[in-house]
């Protein structure tokens, strides 16, 4: 009867010597040459060095609604415009100032509406009637006021935002945020709508 044949004794200290030589050679390859040590360090100074582009701040950005009367263009602080549509019908008010064009009623509700230009004492440049109205409102105090046209809501930034020329008239500068170079007469709804003028007390006989 024949005896299997033996394997050959393993040969340990030969293994183990092969098993670092593996890693000798693996660990080398993972260690970069000169050449490509500066490779990567220049593309890491490029990275950093590169300028990172900051979102737009909202802060610093005016949201506004434009629109134009007698072809001058006027705009008013979005947060203080809760409508915008066609004028319909308008319906006098007696025993008002001249710049109280009237009143609407707005979905139920009864608003006066005012003259812009008639408010600041300015002449009116066209005969051509007024087609838009914008509802505006500061608290719980809201009126109407009249427009040639709307030309849409933009973003500006505050710092395009400049004081109102010196020239403007006394009437209209109390009421003005300031202008852009276009240039762009912005409002201050708020003063407006504060305006004692406004509260009219007179009886009719």
């Amino acid at each position: 009867m024949m005896m299997p044949e033996q394997a050959p004794p393993v040969d340990w200290e030969q293994l183990h010597r092969r098993l670092e030589k593996a890693r000798a050679l693996s660990d080398r390859s993972l260690v970069p040459s000169p050449e490509d040590k500066q490779r990567l360090l220049k593309k890491r100074a490029k990275m950093l060095a590169r300028v990172v582009a900051r979102p737009p701040d909202a802060a610093s950005f005016f949201q506004i609604a434009v629109f134009t009367l007698s072809g001058v263009s006027y705009a008013a602080e979005l947060a203080c415009i809760r409508d915008v549509f066609p004028l319909k019908e308008l319906t006098p008010i007696p025993c008002t100032p001249p710049f109280i064009a009237g009143m609407v009623n707005v979905r139920g509700q009864i608003l006066p509406v005012i003259d812009l230009e008639q408010f600041f004492d300015l002449p009116r440049h066209t005969e051509a009637g007024f087609k838009e109205m914008i509802i505006l409102h500061a608290g719980d105090t809201e009126l109407g006021l009249l427009a040639d046209s709307i030309i849409g809501v933009r973003s500006i930034p505050i710092a395009a935002i400049q004081p109102s020329l010196a020239t403007a008239p006394d009437r209209q500068a109390g009421y003005i945020k300031g202008v852009t170079p276009e240039p762009l007469i912005i409002i201050d709804p708020v003063k407006i709508l504060a305006d004692p003028r406004l509260i009219v007390n007179e009886e009719v006989d």
